[in-house]
Order: C-alpha cells, then structure tokens, then sequence
C-alpha cells in the first residue's frame, strides 16, 4: 500500500506599514521614485548616523497584533541581525528577535474543509532592505536604497496549515485585518505584502515534523499555490527515492514552474542577534495600549451582521461588499447621502465589480466619490437620464470620478420627455419597418423590442424605453 503524506506549513508574512516615512528616520516611503532619491544618511548606514523610532510603526504593530488576538509585549526591543549583502547598508538589519511586540496570537479562517484557528507565534518590527536590480546587458547589478528603511511586521505563523487552500484562506484574512486597520495597502505586485512559504512533508500518522524547507519570492497567491504544489510533490519524490530533504531556501520561479537552492538555512545563530545600542527599549503603557485598543475599526464580521440588520440587501452582496473596507465605505457613505442600499448595491455588484476586473485594478483603487455614485443614482430615480445612458456615463465617472450632473448637461444625454418630438419619431421608424409591424400585428410579440430598439437608436438612447414601448403600442 503506498504511503500517504500530509503536508505542514507555516508562513512568514512581511507587510510593508503605511507610514509617510520610515522606521528610523524621516524619509519617504512611498513607492515608485527615481533609485536612491527617498534616502539619507541614516537609511543608506552611513558610519555616526543613528536611528529614531518612528512612533506610527508601533501604533500599527500593536493595532495588527490586537487584531490576531495577541499578546502585546509591553517592555520591548529591538535587536541587529547581522549580515552581509549588498542590499543591506548598514550590514546588518534592525530587527526583533528576543522580545517581538506581539506573540501567541491567532486567527479564524473557512475553507471548504470547514472552519479553523491558524496561530500566530510572533508579529515583530523590523526594517526592509534595499533592492537590487540585476542588469543582463551590462553584466552587473545595481542596488535602489529607497526601500531600505521602509517599517515592515513579519508576521510569523505556527505550523498549522495543511493545504494551499489553508494556505491563501489565512493571507486573504491577514490582508483584509490590515487593510481594515489602514495600516498597509497590502499590494502583493509592489512587494508591500510579501509571504515565504515554510513546507515539510510527513507520513500521515506521525507526530515528528519533517525536514522544512523555505521558499521566496512569492508575489501572487497563483505563485504561493504552485510553489506549494510543486514542493510538495519535490519533497515525496525525494522521499518515496529513498533520500532526504535537506534543510535550505529556495527560490520559487513562477514561468517555470520550478524552485531551485539559494542556499542552505541559516539558524538564529549564524546572524549573531545583539540587542541593537542605538535604541531604547519600547515601553507601551496601559494607557497608550488602551488608546490603540479603543481606536480599532469595526471589522469584516461586525460589519456583515450590521449591513444584515440596516439594509435591505442580499447576504451574497453583503459578503462582497465587506470584503474589501474601500468598497464597504463607499457604499455606507452613498446610502448616507441617496438613502437607496439595494440600488447602491446594484451598481457596486454590476458595474463597479465588472470594470475592475475588466481593467485588473483593486477595490481599494477606485476612484470615483460616494457623492457622484449618489448623484448619478438620483438621475436616473427621477428619469433624467435613462439606464442605458447611466452605465456610460458611470463608465467615464469610474475613470475620472467626473461630476454626473455637470456630464450630462455638457453632453446633451438628458432622456427626451417631448412626446410630439418622441411621437413623431416612432412615426418614422413605423413608416420604414412595415415588416415589422406586420409581425406585429400578426401576433409575434418580440417584434415590438426591434420597433423599441430602432426608435431608441434614432433618438441617440435619449429616450424612456418604457414610453417608448407603451407608445408604440398604442400608435399600432
């Protein structure tokens, strides 16, 4: 009978914290900028520069380990973790080993095996490194400073996922805490939510954890779901062979569909841990952590049984809606304003969800105001404007978070009301489609939705399809 093996797993999430600058000195952090222009002395490890904690960092710490059910270490540090690259200025990384600020947290999450608590063993501060650009043409690399500094959490998980399913379930409840908090924007494409995969394999029965493994650079839940896949199968392989897995890091190349050794697993040990000289201990306060308790936001799962009670909506639209906090203002902030839920919820579900997918964009990036989704509903409630026109000017609202009313009255795309102009039209399309109205006349209902569409398109789709219909009805 052949073996069966279960897979073990545990996570090392680093997210990037949504500071304005960064963890030890006052440069900027926002993404993108010319190489090496978001960076000073401090930043970059130049000798005699020292650093200064940057206040916010511990404030979303804290708010990121409340949220996971942790621990909060009141008295902690900061400690250098030593080594050399070229994307580490100071040659070393201010981190947190001995006393991280969170510990022994844990999360909720639902996959199709059911329900189940992931632990978290640690959230620690700690700063990122530089990036290096490796230049083929030129044969060599060069290294941008702008993201050294930058505040990131790693957020350390048990061993306790089974599947990649377990796997995504947790990261997609980790970035919708964060992106509650506002403490991360939680991008994976711009590396400021990245996750390292810790996998072993063992036979079903046993208790003794096999031999792990790491892999990086994992920057889509596609590529986390095929690493996870591929190295488990790697792992069995090895095993079902008679070999054994060695300990080592190894990096996850997506258009291959292949990880290979970047080296064999550095311990603790090897970075030479110091407390860092430089720092203070933290000291968070009843008082302060009290403060940051009272400050949290109302989360996915309060918000759910809330909108259940208040608005008059499907729980499916419910579920979509809460899923991004962006979405779940914005629909708030419109229903505040038009006082309409379901017709909110229509254009948010319809066409708000169908051009972000269209143009591969967040939730969190739209960029038209609850104002203008409210106006644009109430233009189309007293007739101004027909549907049909509403989904066109929505579409250019969505783009350029233009005022509707204003749009419409520029354009000319207000619904004709002249019954003569409107009459005199259907007349026309009446006189030219003789077919049709024979049909018509004949019996053959579906032959009214051509005369409707006809008069629709003569009219530029400035015209009430219900008048339309009811007056060709009559005029036939």
């Amino acid at each position: 009978m052949a073996k069966q093996y279960e897979t073990v797993i545990g996570l090392e999430v680093h997210v990037e914290l949504a500071t304005k600058t960064k963890i030890f000195c006052g440069c900027s952090t926002a993404f993108g900028g010319a190489p090496n222009t978001h960076t000073c002395p401090v930043c970059t490890g130049m000798p005699g520069s020292l650093p200064v904690l940057n206040k916010q960092v511990v404030n979303y710490a804290v708010a990121v380990g409340l949220a996971m059910n942790c621990t909060i270490t009141q008295h902690c540090k900061f400690d250098r973790k030593n080594y050399f690259y070229p994307d580490n200025p100071q040659n070393y990384q201010i981190s947190q080993l001995y006393l991280p600020i969170c510990r022994n947290g844990y999360v909720n999450i639902e996959t199709s095996t059911g329900k189940k608590a992931v632990g978290i063993h640690e959230i620690h501060m700690e700063e990122d490194a530089g990036k290096l650009i490796h230049d083929e043409w030129e044969d060599c690399s060069l290294v941008d400073y702008n993201r050294s500094g930058v505040p990131l959490i790693e957020i350390v998980s048990k061993p306790d996922m089974r599947s990649a399913e377990e796997v995504i379930a947790y990261l997609e409840k980790l970035r919708m805490i964060v992106q509650y908090l506002g403490a991360s924007d939680c991008k994976l494409n711009e590396g400021s939510m990245r996750a390292d995969v810790n996998l072993s394999v063992r036979e079903i029965g046993t208790k003794a954890f096999g031999t792990r493994t790491e892999m990086k650079n994992l920057n889509s839940f596609r590529a986390i779901t095929h690493a996870i896949e591929g190295e488990r199968e790697r792992q069995i392989e090895l095993l079902e062979a008679g070999q054994q897995v060695v300990q080592e890091t190894r990096r996850w190349d997506d258009t291959k569909e292949y990880s290979y050794t970047m080296r064999s697993k550095e311990d603790a040990q090897d970075y030479r841990y110091f407390p860092d000289p430089d720092l203070v201990p933290v000291y968070i306060s009843d008082v302060w952590l009290e403060q940051i308790r009272n400050s949290q936001p109302e989360f996915r799962e309060e918000k759910m049984a809330r909108y259940k009670k208040e608005f008059d909506i499907p729980a499916y639209d419910i579920s979509i809606i809460t899923d991004s906090k962006h979405l779940a203002d914005l629909f708030e902030e419109t229903v505040a304003i038009c006082g309409q839920p379901k017709k909110v919820s229509n254009w948010l579900m319809g066409e708000t969800l169908r051009l972000l997918k269209e143009k591969n964009i967040d939730a969190q990036d739209i960029c038209f105001s609850p104002q203008n989704l409210a106006k644009l509903i109430t233009l189309v409630d007293s007739k101004v404007i027909n549907s049909t026109v509403a989904k066109e000017v929505f579409e250019v609202m969505f783009d350029k978070n233009i005022d509707p009313e204003k749009y419409v009255e520029e354009k000319g795309l207000k619904t004709v009301n002249d019954e003569r102009e409107l009459q005199k039209t259907i007349e026309d399309i009446i006189v030219a489609n003789p077919k049709s109205v024979e049909d018509y006349r004949n019996g053959k209902e579906k032959a009214i939705s051509f005369l409707v569409g006809q008069t629709m398109k003569a009219m530029k789709g400035k015209a009430d399809p219900n008048m339309v219909n009811k007056m060709l009805k009559e005029l036939l």
